[in-house]
């Protein structure tokens, strides 16, 4: 595609194209994750919301499927310690819709968790031997990191602005994932809470390029070949993609989640807490609205969802989005309906 002429991603990954699907836990499948390997770029699968033994299913369906390269990403979180106050307090807020939906707001909610990255994923990255894994929220610990390495695995990771680009390369990986404010799900930083301060793409990606010397692949806004030809203008080595393959039939997300994609536009995304504790961008329903986007009582991540499931349940069965998140960047108006392969290539073609 014009004048893209940088190869170190393409080489690093043993891949045919710079494109990398972007792990959706929930929304990504292993059909997705093989069509857009088969189609040469870099199929990406989501481990935080599956269990070991999802993970492998997963892995084994794709390793059937395909032998090109995969990469497979982890959350690298601390869990929070318990914290019943903060639970009664986000409770208190959502009883009215308790009472609304005809729940009792005193009744056991479901547990809401992502795993983050510990010694037993690192033994299935370690048995399965993905050419990348990837990381959110930063890096596990040096022990563990240290054993991803010696798999031979090429290692990536998030980062939301120049400093987190930094600290990524000072522990190693192998290409750093700029992540500007315009993308869909949970924001990748760890530095810095401060969503006022938080970096767009066109801004974060030079600058990123201009502060490490490892490979930086652009994220965020990125929907359609304008957007991987500004990242490449901007001396991106490769693009990120998420939102677009909410649109291919591979994708797992709900209808009116696939509605909203469809009738998205550009100001009707934003950057709330209320779903997990951490700030995800997602389309505005109502929750949303009403009580945030970002709120203060939401407990720490990823305990908040847990309150809301119940909710969920019951507007779910309806058709209704009013309590469940529906993540989306800011480009997903640009998106169109096509097979995850044929996204994969139509993303390098030229006009």
């Amino acid at each position: 595609m014009g004048n893209w002429q940088d190869n170190r991603i393409i080489d690093l990954f043993g891949i045919e194209l710079p494109i990398v699907q972007a792990p959706m836990a929930g929304a990504t499948t292993p059909e997705m994750v093989i069509a857009a390997s088969e189609a040469g770029g870099l199929g990406s699968l989501p481990a935080a919301l599956l269990t070991i033994e999802q993970t492998k299913a997963a892995l084994d369906q794709i390793r059937s499927a395909t032998s090109k390269p995969i990469n497979v990403n982890f959350f690298a979180h601390a869990n929070p310690a318990t914290d019943p106050v903060a639970q009664m307090k986000w409770r208190s807020v959502l009883a009215p819709y308790y009472v609304e939906l005809g729940l009792d707001p005193a009744a056991p909610v479901p547990a809401a968790g992502r795993a983050p990255f510990d010694n037993d994923y690192c033994a299935l990255v370690e048995s399965y031997r993905p050419e990348v894994v990837s990381f959110h929220f930063g890096l596990p610990g040096a022990d563990l990191l240290e054993r991803v390495r010696r798999t031979g695995a090429k290692i990536i990771a998030s980062a939301t602005t120049v400093a987190e680009a930094r600290w990524l390369v000072e522990r190693g990986v192998d290409a750093v994932i700029a992540m500007g404010l315009e993308a869909g799900g949970h924001r990748g930083n760890f530095l810095d809470d401060d969503m006022i301060t938080q970096v767009g793409t066109m801004a974060l990606v030079p600058q990123i390029v201009d502060a490490v010397s490892v490979p930086v692949i652009a994220a965020g806004g990125i929907s359609d070949r304008r957007g991987v030809r500004a990242a490449f203008a901007l001396g991106a080595s490769a693009v990120q993609v998420g939102t677009a393959y909410l649109l291919t039939p591979e994708a797992k997300v709900t209808a009116f989640h696939r509605d909203a994609l469809k009738s998205a536009r550009d100001d009707n995304t934003a950057v709330t807490n209320i779903f997990t504790g951490r700030p995800a961008r997602g389309i505005v329903n109502r929750i949303m609205r009403e009580i945030g986007p970002l709120s203060e009582t939401a407990p720490a991540f990823p305990t908040a969802g847990g309150a809301l499931a119940p909710l969920r349940a019951v507007t779910e069965k309806e058709g209704r989005s009013d309590f469940s998140n529906m993540w989306a960047g800011q480009a997903a108006s640009l998106a169109r309906e096509m097979s995850s392969a044929k996204l994969t290539r139509y993303l390098m073609e030229a006009d």
